[in-house]
């Protein structure tokens, strides 16, 4: 026998108690009826998508979630849902009602109503009165107009989905009554126009959306109130405005979405106030400025996106504070202009993403734009009509493991351009361009080893027997050099001094054996110069034996001359042609000028002859001759027998 008061005892007797309950709750369960034409799952009573008047007349009492969706209900009889005391979700979007429905004496307990995709006018502080427990309200898809001061009684919601309705006023303190609990607030897809200054004082609201709306401008402390919020958006208003401390008070926001507006430029103004903003979105506006000292409140971003923007030069300031970013967007700009240091700083940068921009300069003649990136992962470089790359375009990027050049009309690869790269597992290389001489036969023996082989498309597009042909199907020994079609650089533009209000002229000639059309341009410190007085010429020469000897080969010899006048202190720079044709571009040496006035007297040492150092010189601003002296005796420019004239400038 057993004996209840021996702890054993008591211990069996619970465990037989509670399989006891298991059964009989198991047998209730098999025992549920599910009213046809419902469909049952646990507790879940699907009656959506019936035709009209097929819904039960009966609901079981068993039923903890509701489906009603889809049916085109115009009214609701109370008296279904009187039993229902175990109702706690109920689904009634997809249909016909004007006005939030009576659920009956245990709508208290309901704490989930989906009501999208009805025909509700406005929110009733008596129809929703009755849910007092209420945490999940869409209204989505509706016909409400404006949220009034009376709209909301008191409740614990947590969520609130207003999307898509024709709301375009907010009335101040309407939602006073939900400030205690509400976390999630959706207004996206409505008419407002304006946002009232601390409209939203709710210190618990984490995620508030107000896209596809009407908003122009943002005032400064519009967001006051929202110290809990982490994410915003308010994408597709055509935003252009954001006065200063428009986000101020959102201390802990974490993601700011602001894509597809209108703005013009990214200033400390507008960002101040966002010390915890991790990711920032502007893509589509139509940003052409960075502000230098944008960032100063954002340094804890990790994702940067500022693709399809206006953006045409990237300055050494443009990305200054923010040491901690991780992912950085710049697609689909116009970017023709990266400034040496542009990335110095983004030192935990892994992911760089620059395709369809203009920056083929950057990579065919910059000494390593990228090598301040030492932990970036992946480089996205696509549609960016790059024609060559060479051994100083990747230097730098040791952790790179994804690098994409695609769509680019490649036509010159330098040996060893890749090779820096050790941790490398993907190139993604596609171009029909490539010249396939004597310096192109490593890139196909390099690809194999590396594996690649799969992501490159590569083929000839020079010399003429092998046009077409895969650089994969090419034998070593038909990679032969026996002509140039490429531009060689054969006159460099020389380093000059000049006299303010003189004129300048630099001079560069460059060679080619294709009578491929030849472009030309002179740069001024890495930009372009469109509004140059440039003069172009060329003329044959035979390279090679004379008088028709084997070998000779007949070139064309292309010269640029870049007049400057009346040269001013902003005229100081380095100057740089480039000569192009259909092979690719060859890119001179800088040479830079130094303008001076008369009145300063400058001496310092110089290379005026390639055997000769040390000399001094002076300027007769008279005749623009130049006056070579020997090194002075004395300590300073212009000492005893070698100083000049007074009208004379030492340099």
């Amino acid at each position: 026998m057993w004996s209840l008061t021996q702890p054993r005892t008591v211990a069996r007797f619970a465990v037989v108690f509670l399989l006891f309950v298991r059964l009989q709750r198991g047998s209730a369960a098999n025992t549920r009826t599910c009213p046809p034409p419902c469909s049952c799952s646990g507790e879940l009573l699907d009656c959506s998508r019936l035709k009209r008047g097929q819904i039960p007349e009966t609901i079981p009492e068993w039923t903890v979630q509701l489906d009603l969706s889809h049916n085109k209900l115009q009214v609701l009889d109370s008296t279904l849902f009187s039993k229902l005391q175990h109702l706690s979700e109920i689904k009634l979007n997809h249909n016909e009602l004007e006005a939030v429905p009576d659920l009956g004496p245990y709508a208290s307990n309901i704490t989930t109503l989906i009501l999208a995709n009805n025909r509700i006018t406005k929110i009733s502080v008596e129809q929703l009165r009755p849910f007092l427990a209420l945490e999940t309200l869409d209204l989505s898809n509706n016909n409400i107009v404006d949220i009034k001061a009376s709209s909301f009684p008191t409740l614990p919601l947590k969520n609130l989905f207003l999307n898509n309705n024709r709301i375009s006023s907010l009335e101040t303190g309407c939602f006073t009554n939900l400030s205690s609990s509400l976390q999630v607030l959706r207004l996206n897809r409505n008419r407002l126009s304006t946002i009232p200054a601390k409209i939203f004082q709710l210190p618990n609201l984490q995620h508030l959306e107000l896209s596809r709306n009407r908003v122009r401008r943002v005032e400064g402390l519009t967001f006051h109130g929202l110290h809990a919020l982490r994410s915003l958006k308010m994408q597709r208003n055509g935003l252009s405005r954001l006065m200063d401390g428009a986000f101020w008070g959102l201390s802990n926001m974490e993601v700011l979405q602001l894509d597809y507006n209108n703005l013009t430029e990214v200033s400390k103004g507008w960002l101040y106030g966002l010390l915890t903003l991790q990711q920032l979105h502007l893509g589509h506006n139509a940003i052409s400025r960075i502000r230098p000292d944008a960032w100063e409140f954002c340094q804890k971003l990790g994702e940067l996106n500022l693709s399809s923007n206006h953006l045409s030069r990237l300055e050494e300031s443009s990305f200054v504070g923010l040491s901690l970013l991780d992912e950085l967007h710049i697609g689909n700009n116009r970017v023709s202009f990266i400034a040496d240091g542009a990335f110095r700083g983004l030192s935990n940068l892994q992911m760089l993403d620059l395709q369809k921009n203009e920056i083929s300069w950057t990579i065919e003649d910059m000494n390593g734009p990228f090598s301040a990136l030492d932990k970036l992962k992946k480089l996205f470089l696509q549609g960016n009509q790059i024609r060559s790359v060479t051994k100083k375009s990747f230097s730098g990027l040791d952790a790179l493991q994804h690098l994409d050049l695609s769509n680019n009309a490649i036509m010159s690869v330098q040996a060893n351009a890749f090779s820096q790269m050790k941790n490398l597992q993907e190139l993604r290389l596609n171009t029909s361009s490539l010249l396939c001489d004597c310096q192109l036969k490593w890139l196909p023996v390099w690809v194999a080893e590396q594996t690649f082989l799969p992501c490159v498309n590569a083929s000839c597009a020079h010399p003429q027997m092998l046009k077409g042909r895969s650089v994969f199907a090419v034998s070593q020994e038909e990679f032969v050099c026996d002509d140039f079609p490429k531009p060689q650089i054969t006159v460099q533009p020389e380093t000059q001094s000049a006299l303010k209000g003189t004129n300048v002229t630099f001079v560069c000639s460059a060679a080619s054996s294709s009578d491929s059309p030849m472009t030309f341009a002179w740069k001024k410190d890495n930009e372009v110069l469109n509004e140059a007085e440039i003069h172009n010429q060329a003329h044959l020469r035979v390279q090679g034996g004379a008088g028709g000897a084997v070998g000779e080969t007949e070139v064309t010899e292309y010269t640029t001359t870049l007049q400057l006048r009346n040269v001013e202190f902003s005229s100081e720079g380095k100057y740089q042609c480039v000569i192009s044709n259909h092979f690719g571009s060859s890119y001179s040496t800088k040479a830079r000028l130094t303008v001076n006035s008369k009145q300063t007297k400058m001496c310092h040492s110089t290379l005026l002859v390639p055997f000769q150092t040390n000399l001094f010189y002076c300027y007769d601003p008279s005749n623009r001759n130049t006056l070579l002296l020997a090194p002075p005796h004395g300590s300073h420019c212009g000492q005893g027998r070698n100083r000049c004239p007074a009208v004379h400038s030492w340099r």
